[in-house]
């Protein structure tokens, strides 16, 4: 296929033929830190920058990032390179493209060598950055119609009866499709682009090519996460039809993979580690109106895995605000578990009062703020309570007749399968059988006789899935694993015993790695310079995996890099995420105290509270 742009064509010849100076110079302005930080959140440790990889899915960190050397690497799943060929693989583009997309960022002026004819390539790469264009152009183009047409008005009209603001209109670039359908195709083709490119855009009909599929809508630009408009929802605002039809599948817009926002919504992601996830596009804006920037939504399909691991790459909790409807409650159940399946803790929105004191009878976070403003907003947004209650409390809303406990309890079991920990799980168990008023042992047993398909993450390397040997423990690198992983192939069991207990490890494969390394200790197995030796160490680890993984990881760096920092890092930060947890549930239990007015059992918790924050400012100072 070619395409008859003009720009278009000077574009691919001139790429092709930038300068090596000028390669050299973009690649000596690149600050790798900053390039990689705008796809995956980045922490400093010990020298080092560390991330969630972006290549596949993992719950704690094992990409890092090498400043100096501009090099990225990930000890999971062996992916890496240079930055500019991680900007490559992120935007699937080519070098050439890398390099003019650094070089904008940068202000470097390319210079190009022996510009001559020849013919445009037909290839992907060329495709999707001719369609970005296209759709952003088209979203321009839709924007003008909504905010300076009369054709527009009434929809600019509706917009601003739903308490959105024109500032809100501009950041998101809201815009309006004419109701003749065959009006973009005619304006299109006057501005160079050829019918065949724009069919395959998917902007049109495919049996009526010059007809565009949206027609008479409210139109809301779907960015991708370097905020390159890749797909469009339109709203009907008036006649029959669908109330929302989105861009169908394309090269550069996958539904599932998407999220509504997500480039706007970044800065502060990565700055809070939480973002808010509602149903719709005017949820997303009514929050970002009322200063609750860090807001997302899917895009008309259920919450995806896929998009899980998008957030997972900066945030660590996902306040969900539901519709409050049988389809949003039916749909926050499957959210938490995607949440959690994942490696993100789910927070749920209850109803808000307004000022009246009467419930506010409204579906969802757009109608609070046109009908209750944004302080009423603001307040239901904070009203959240953590997934395992709010999905006890659903499940004791079945009736009490035997049959239906069994239900009720039945309908926590998905949940508990997502939970990577079998402390976090036992104490789950505790808690169930609490509300109904039975046996742990029963609930136990009820929930290890369910044929469930298992959705952990149990994989060393990408895609091979390890089996357990003489227990069902599945090794995954996180921050439990890699200390002790550290201590183990270094050695210094005995010097960091006192700082750390077993109390303190909830994964399965770093308890047992920490309990052969103590009975070691307890059989004197230290040689003369007081460290153990590996030859002991790995015959006393019960699980297969484990020792697979200490010893084919046990030779890599990055577990002897400052080995002595690592490893009380480590502890420090174990330390930290136990009492964080274990303060958290106190402020859940404080609610619940509250709400039963129940005076010693907040006294109580208020004199723990006191004393975790004691050690939390201990332990950051």
């Amino acid at each position: 296929m070619m395409l008859s742009i003009s720009s278009e064509t000077w574009y691919h010849f001139r790429v092709a033929l930038i300068s090596q100076n000028s390669i050299q110079e973009v690649i000596d302005k690149m600050d790798a830190v900053a390039v990689v930080g705008d796809y995956v959140r980045l922490e400093k440790r010990s020298g080092r920058y560390v991330g969630l990889c972006p290549f596949h899915n993992e719950k704690t960190p094992s990409f890092t990032v090498n400043p100096d050397q501009k090099l990225y690497y990930c000890f999971g799943c062996g992916r890496g390179g240079t930055v500019l060929n991680f900007v490559m693989e992120m935007d699937k583009i080519s070098f050439p493209e890398a390099v003019e997309a650094m070089a904008k960022r940068l202000g470097v002026e390319l210079i190009y060598e022996n510009i001559g004819g020849g013919k445009v390539k037909d290839d992907k790469q060329s495709m999707i950055s001719a369609l970005q264009e296209l759709y952003t152009r088209v979203a321009g183009s839709f924007h003008y119609c909504l905010t300076q047409t009369n054709a527009g008005k009434f929809a600019l009209d509706y917009v601003l009866s739903r308490g959105i603001n024109a500032e809100m209109i501009e950041k998101f670039r809201l815009g309006y499709s004419p109701p003749d359908r065959r009006w973009l195709f005619e304006f299109l083709t006057k501005k160079g682009y050829s019918e065949e490119f724009l069919l395959a855009s998917r902007l049109f009909w495919a049996k009526y090519p010059q007809k565009s599929f949206f027609g008479d809508r409210l139109m809301f630009p779907i960015n991708n996460q370097q905020g390159k408009t890749v797909a469009f929802g339109g709203r009907l605002l008036r006649g029959d039809g669908p109330k929302y039809i989105n861009s169908t599948e394309s090269p550069i817009y996958k539904k599932g993979q998407t999220l509504f926002a997500l480039d706007l919504a970044l800065p502060e992601i990565r700055k809070t580690k939480q973002v808010y996830m509602v149903e719709g596009y005017l949820d997303v804006i009514a929050l970002h109106q009322v200063g609750i920037t860090n807001a997302v939504a899917p895009l008309g399909t259920a919450f995806t895995d896929e998009q899980a691991q998008l957030l997972r790459r900066f945030a660590e909790r996902i306040d969900i605000l539901p519709d409050n409807d049988s389809a949003g409650r039916s749909a926050v159940i499957k959210e938490i578990l995607t949440c959690r399946r994942n490696g993100l803790t789910a927070y749920i929105a209850v109803s808000e009062e307004n000022g009246e004191g009467k419930t506010a009878q409204v579906k969802d976070p757009a109608d609070i703020l046109k009908e209750f403003g944004k302080e009423s907003l603001t307040n239901y947004t904070k009203r959240v309570i953590i997934d395992f209650d709010y999905l006890l409390f659903r499940s004791k809303s079945f009736n009490n007749a035997i049959s239906e406990g069994e239900k009720a309890i039945a309908f926590m079991f998905p949940y508990l399968e997502t939970l990577d920990s079998e402390i976090a799980r036992d104490a789950a168990f505790g808690r169930i059988a609490d509300a109904f008023h039975v046996d742990r042992e029963s609930v136990r047993n009820d929930f290890n006789r369910k044929d469930w398909v298992r959705m952990q993450d149990r994989v060393v390397q990408p895609g091979i899935v390890q089996k357990s040997a003489t227990q069902n423990i599945s090794v995954r690198l996180n921050d439990e694993l890699f200390l002790l992983a550290t201590i183990a192939v270094n050695g210094n069991y005995p010097q960091f015993r006192p700082w750390i207990s077993i109390k303190e490890i909830e994964d399965p494969a770093a308890k047992d790695l920490f309990i052969a390394m103590e009975d070691c200790f307890s059989h004197d197995e230290v040689g003369p310079d007081n460290k153990i030796k590996l030859d002991a160490l790995l015959p006393r680890i019960s699980s297969e995996n484990v020792r697979k993984f200490i010893s084919e990881r046990g030779v890599s760096d990055e577990f002897f890099s400052n080995s002595e920092k690592l490893i009380s890092d480590g502890i420090k930060r174990i330390k930290l995420k136990r009492i964080e947890r274990r303060r958290a549930k106190i402020v859940i239990e404080l609610s619940i105290a509250a709400s039963e007015k129940d005076a010693s059992r907040i006294e109580e918790l208020l004199l723990e509270k006191e004393h975790l924050d004691t050690e939390l400012q201990s332990l950051k100072g």
